[in-house]
């Protein structure tokens, strides 16, 4: 089944908008890397941080709403002193633990590793 002619005149397949959203979702940069750190145990905020190279602290905390906010985390406050914050997982989220173990599959046969440039 297809919808009406997107412009330019190419038939999309409602499936499409699906799996777009989806790759738009996990794909936004740092957010798979967050997530790989939270399936590896990492749940609080500087864990998360220290097992995401380079991430500022403004753009976890925007990355942490956002998954939140699309049901793959959530938030929780441990009463303790002082207050904690953990992010876990909800089953939404844990869904996606295959997935992301396929592409770093693909990564590790397709993405060299960084290294000294060949050509100097």
């Amino acid at each position: 089944m297809t919808t009406g002619p997107a412009p330019g005149g190419d038939y999309t397949h409602p499936v499409c908008v699906r799996f777009h959203t989806a790759i738009e979702m996990i794909g936004t940069r740092w957010t798979g890397a967050i997530l790989r750190a939270l399936f590896t145990g990492q749940c609080r905020y500087a864990q998360i941080k220290a097992a995401v190279p380079g991430v500022s602290d403004t753009m976890l905390a925007q990355r942490l709403r956002e998954l939140q906010r699309n049901g793959l985390i959530e938030r929780h406050v441990v009463p303790a002193t002082p207050v904690q914050v953990e992010y876990r997982l909800t089953p939404k989220g844990q869904d996606l633990e295959p997935v992301l173990d396929a592409i770093i599959a693909w990564s590790h046969s397709w993405i060299p590793l960084p290294g000294p440039d060949p050509a100097s």
